[in-house]
Parts: C-alpha cells; sequence; structure tokens
C-alpha cells in the first residue's frame, strides 16, 4: 500500500495525483484545512443573512446572474445546478482519471475559500479510499467556467444520483449514485447554499489528469534519451554530441540533462569504444541533434508541469469568500466577510501549456521514429544490418512495418489541434470567452500516449538490431540493462511474425516504469 496522501490545499504534488490515481493511496484531510473548511462555511453562513446579492448562492448562473432567489429555494438552486449541468457525451473517463480529478477538487476546497461543509470533502476522500468512482463522460468542458460538465457527474453521485463503479470481487459493478453511497457507507449529501458551484466551477479535471500526462511526458523523455542512445550503439553513432562542453555552450537546463543521460547510460560501452576512430565524421541529425531535440522537450514538459503544480494548489472556483481584511473595498459582502467574482476557474494557464506540450512531445515521437528507419532501411543503414532487421530479407519482411505504425503515431500526434486558440461563446455570451482546456488536456494526453509507444518501438528494433553487434562487445551499463529487459519480454526475431505483441509488451515496460527501475538498479542512480 503507498503512503498516504494528505489533502492541505498548500502542497499536493503530481506525484502524490499519481498515487491516487494509480496505485490507490489512501487520502486524509489535514487538520489544519479542516478548520479552514469550517472557517470558510461560517462566512457563507453570515451571508445568508443579509440582503447582499452574491452569485451562484441567491443568483442564477451565467446569463442567469441577474435573476435573484428566494431563501426557501437557495437549496433547490444548488440540486438543480450539478443536474443540469451534468451534460457530458462521449467517452468516460478512465478510473485513473477519475480518481485524479477527486483528488485535485478536494484539495481545492480544502483551501478555505469556497464555503462548503466539511462533508463534502469527508464524502469525496470516503470515495477514493473505497474505491468508489462516479461514472464521468470525458466530453464537454470548456475550461471555463472550468470543467463544469465532467464535475458535475462527479457531483450527482454526492448527492445519491448519476452512476458509479464500486468495488466487487476482482472487478468492479456499475451501480445507481445512491447505492454507490450505501456501499461507501454514506448518506447522500443534501447540497447547502453554494456547494453546488463549488463543486462543479473549477480547473480539476484539466488540471488533475494534466497530472498524469505530465507525468507520463517525462517518463517519456527519459526513455527516449535511453532508446536513442542504445541506438546510437547499435549504428555505431558517436556519443561525442553529448559531451559536456557542448552544453556548456549552449546551457539550456533540458539540453543538458540529456546529455549527461545518454553518457550515463553508455558508459563503459565497448560498442561505443569500438568505433571511437571510424572514418564516419559525423552523425545523422538525429543522433547528433539528441541533446537539443529531446532537451527542448523535456523543457516544455517542465514548463507545463510548473503550471499544473500550481494549478493543484489554488482556488479555482467562484465566487471566491474571504475574511474582509484580505480584500479592498471594492469586494461585497459585509464587515466581516468579502465576496470576489473573478475569473480563476478560466484554463488559460493550463491550455496554452498543453498545447505546448502537444507539439513537443509530438516532435520527440518524430525524431524517435527517424531513428527507427536508421536501423530498418537498408539504403541508410549499417552494412552489418540486414535490410529491415530480417535474416533472410525478401522472403521475410522482419519490423518494416513497425516503422510504419510509428509514423502513424507521429502523424497523428502532430495533427492534433490546438485548442487554446479557438472559442466558441457560451451562456448567452455571459461566458465569451473560454479556453478549452480540457480538450487541450485530451490532445496532450494522446500526444504523449503516442510518444511512448513509439520509444517503445525504437527501444524494439534497437535490441534486434544489437544482436547483429559483435558477441565480444558489451554494452554501455544502463543500454546493456534496457537490452536485457526488453529480451525478458520480447524474444529476438527468427522468422516473421506479427510485430504488434511485441510492441506492446515493450509499451508495457516503458508506459509501467519498469523498464525505468531495471536501468536505474543497473546505474544505481535515477535518469534525469
Amino acid at each position: 500500500m503507498p503512503d498516504e496522501v494528505t489533502v492541505d490545499g498548500e502542497t499536493l504534488g503530481i506525484a502524490d495525483v499519481v498515487a491516487v490515481a494509480r496505485e490507490d493511496a489512501p487520502v486524509s484531510i489535514d487538520d489544519d484545512a479542516r478548520e479552514a473548511v469550517r472557517t470558510s462555511r461560517e462566512r457563507v453562513e453570515s451571508l445568508l443573512d443579509t440582503d447582499e446579492a452574491v452569485y451562484g448562492v441567491n443568483t442564477g448562473f451565467g446569463d442567469l446572474v441577474t435573476e435573484r432567489i428566494s431563501r426557501d429555494d437557495l437549496d433547490d438552486l444548488q440540486v438543480n445546478l450539478v443536474r443540469s449541468h451534468a451534460a457530458g457525451v462521449g467517452r468516460e473517463l478512465t478510473r485513473e482519471e477519475v480518481r485524479a480529478m477527486m483528488v485535485a477538487r478536494c484539495n481545492t476546497l480544502v483551501k478555505g475559500y469556497s464555503g462548503v461543509r466539511e462533508v463534502v470533502v469527508d464524502h469525496l476522500t470516503t470515495l477514493l479510499n473505497e474505491g468508489v468512482h462516479p461514472v464521468v463522460p470525458s466530453r464537454g468542458s470548456l475550461g471555463a467556467s472550468g470543467d463544469l460538465a465532467p464535475l458535475a457527474h462527479m457531483a450527482l453521485v454526492l448527492i445519491g444520483e448519476g452512476e458509479a463503479d464500486v468495488p466487487d470481487g476482482e472487478g468492479s459493478e456499475r451501480v445507481p449514485g445512491d447505492e454507490a453511497l450505501d456501499a461507501a457507507g454514506l448518506d447522500p449529501i443534501e447540497l447547502a447554499p453554494k456547494e453546488g458551484l463549488a463543486l462543479i466551477n473549477g480547473t480539476q479535471l484539466t488540471c488533475g489528469v494534466g497530472a498524469l500526462v505530465v507525468h507520463d511526458a517525462a517518463r517519456a523523455v527519459r526513455m527516449a534519451d535511453l532508446a536513442g542512445a542504445l541506438t546510437t550503439e547499435v549504428t555505431m553513432g558517436s556519443t561525442a554530441s553529448s559531451d559536456a562542453a557542448i552544453s556548456a555552450v549552449r546551457p539550456h537546463d533540458g539540453q543538458a540533462a540529456s546529455a549527461r543521460n545518454v553518457k550515463r547510460v553508455t558508459a563503459d560501452s565497448d560498442v561505443v569504444e569500438s568505433h571511437r576512430n571510424c572514418d564516419r565524421v559525423q552523425d545523422a541529425y538525429s543522433i547528433r541533434c539528441l541533446p537539443q531535440v529531446h532537451g527542448a522537450v523535456r523543457d516544455a514538459v517542465a514548463h507545463c508541469r510548473e503550471a499544473v503544480a500550481t494549478e493543484l494548489n489554488s482556488a479555482t472556483d467562484n465566487p471566491l469568500i474571504y475574511p474582509r481584511d484580505q480584500v479592498n473595498d471594492y469586494a461585497t459582502g459585509t464587515d466581516e466577510v468579502a465576496v470576489l467574482s473573478g475569473g480563476n476557474f478560466h484554463g488559460a494557464p493550463l491550455a496554452h501549456r498543453l498545447d505546448y506540450l502537444t507539439g513537443a512531445v509530438a516532435d520527440l515521437a518524430a525524431i524517435c521514429e527517424r531513428r527507427v528507419d536508421r536501423m530498418l532501411n537498408p539504403h541508410v543503414q549499417e552494412d552489418y544490418l540486414p535490410p529491415f532487421l530480417a535474416a533472410d530479407s525478401g522472403v521475410r519482411s522482419g519490423y518494416m512495418l513497425a516503422q510504419y505504425a510509428a509514423a502513424a503515431l507521429v502523424d497523428e500526434a502532430r495533427t492534433r489541434g490546438r485548442p487554446s486558440v479557438d472559442n466558441v461563446p457560451v451562456s448567452g455570451n455571459q461566458e465569451d470567452h473560454v479556453s478549452m482546456s480540457a480538450q487541450s488536456l485530451f490532445e496532450a494526453e494522446t500526444a504523449v500516449e503516442n510518444a511512448l509507444t513509439v520509444v517503445a518501438i525504437e527501444l524494439l528494433c534497437a535490441s534486434e538490431a544489437a544482436e547483429y553487434v559483435d558477441d565480444d562487445l558489451a554494452h554501455g551499463v544502463g543500454t546493456g540493462a534496457a537490452y536485457e529487459a526488453v529480451r525478458e519480454v520480447v524474444d529476438p526475431l527468427t522468422d516473421d511474425r506479427p510485430p504488434s505483441p511485441d510492441v506492446d509488451r515493450v509499451a508495457a515496460l516503458v508506459a509501467s516504469g519498469l523498464l525505468e527501475a531495471r536501468v536505474t538498479a543497473a546505474l544505481e542512480h535515477t535518469l534525469e
């Protein structure tokens, strides 16, 4: 069982989201955060005793903001909000995507600016800890006012409506929301004023699942460094292009890190030493420019990671509730409580960086595919490598079609849209500029998945090419560990066979982190 993750509204990290989403780490709420929740709720309650118009508490939503709601209808307002906004369509979010969204939402609520009761955050943590997951269609969010539709489907289960998957032996069973709550030992929540809005208004689909995406993107870069290093060996390339002196005079952080990785995994490589003084003056760009290209992608991942890490610990709903002494005199409210209506729900800070990440990761996949071609293509590969790595080429095609698959994945990643530059006004033009951050998220998610598979194809082909390297020549410490790990799940080619299962097995090694763990153990050092 992974360590417990404590949500406090301030310190939830990307690794924490991964642990909750993928490893079922238990979740608890920090005591100080509980006090912040209670205090925030008291502020909302004090507002109800005034005639002050407070958006989402005693007014309608969106273009209906001018509609004042009577005291008797305030609770119904919140329930109707959740029901009416559960308009999601398309494929359902995966189990891990739902869990990432839930823990991110819980963390923003405990910051103490949303005005919910403790029962709301306790229900969220209990559902996570009991393995009960709302059914959430993935499409429908515009990224402003946050991820409304997906979060509304999550909130439906809290009030005993909608559907959820509950544990059932080795799998799960889909049941109505009230039965799901009962399975977790919970009663449906009767939403109080502000709580429905607080549950659905924010960016927690984008930043929660975005945490998984940047985690996977960082792994894709590290494993691309490893794959590229192994390709450099088996194509008799040079690691001189990864010399620290080159990075020192163009000091981009990502470039230097990728160069260090290449040097680290090829340490003690007899293969590299065997052709140090060969006639080749320079390698092709896909080998020689590995640190520059991989490093640029690495820097893009870091830029997106920064935004996601900030967003995970931000208050992103609207309006936000403050003590009066924290804000200026223009805020509405009372002498003790200030209400600020703003736009922290707008997903632009995430959308633009996710679009940037999509393009960068597509380029990572592209350079990996070019190295695959250099191992397979009889017009550019070394003489000792048979065409398409087929020992009896002509009769056999070897891994020819593995490169086709890589090319298809690269093309898909390259042609993903740039949703953050689009805009469709909604809600009677009250919400006249939206971020499309959820669409940017899914584009980035697809690009990263594709890149991980292309990296796996490169590792598969490089391991096969290694079969033609002189047996007396040892690989580097890290590249040798990678070769051995691949060979544990995929045998060398002795005859043509469908490459698809081979790709799937190596892709699982890469995506799961098992390959990285093997290489790290061999190096006694983590890759950067």
